[in-house]
């Protein structure tokens, strides 16, 4: 009698498994979930534009978006690298909830590869110069040229296809059964 009883058990839990949806319905908060994504892609990308300045790919400090708030000779040391790499979080979180309220409803990768090319012309080409974030491209080179264009087009593309893929049916398109 006993087995019967644990039979009858686990023949309910297989019974309720067969009923539930591989997918069960999961809702993600839209805007922690854009703070997420944000957080991470100023802490990766902030990183990387460490490592490029480092390795002389690029003459643009990590910190260059708080260079008209903290004197150029602090954003040059080890603490004004870390601050420079927050601030680029701070910034990054900010453009990941602008890109939720704006873009979010666009599939691919696409938007996010744009979004990221507008946000490096607005740094590169327009505000930052006119701020004293950053030189004048020409005056550059085209290795801080190429290189920080490379880091804010995947910068795009990773808070851009991040936020389509969890908002929009990309994920109907993977194959059954995948995790």
């Amino acid at each position: 009698m006993k087995n019967n009883n644990h039979s009858k058990r686990s023949h309910g839990k297989q019974e309720r498994k067969k009923n539930e949806s591989p997918y069960h319905e999961h809702h993600t908060n839209r805007w922690l979930y854009a703070i997420h994504i944000g957080l991470y892609a100023g802490l990766i990308w902030g990183c990387f534009r460490w490592m490029f300045y480092g390795l002389k790919f690029t003459t643009e400090l990590p910190g260059f978006l708080l260079e008209p708030f903290f004197k150029h000779n602090f954003l040059i040391s080890y603490w004004g690298v870390v601050i420079g790499i927050l601030g680029f979080t701070v910034f990054s979180i900010g453009a990941s909830l602008l890109y939720l309220v704006l873009l979010s409803k666009l599939r691919g990768p696409w938007p996010g590869v744009f979004y990221g090319i507008v946000w490096w012309a607005l740094m590169f080409l327009a505000v930052g110069p006119l701020l004293g974030m950053t030189g004048r491209v020409n005056a550059a080179g085209w290795n801080t040229f190429f290189s920080e264009l490379c880091i804010f087009t995947l910068w795009g593309l990773f808070i851009g296809y991040s936020i389509a893929f969890e908002f929009t049916d990309e994920a109907s398109r993977e194959p059954v059964g995948a995790k």
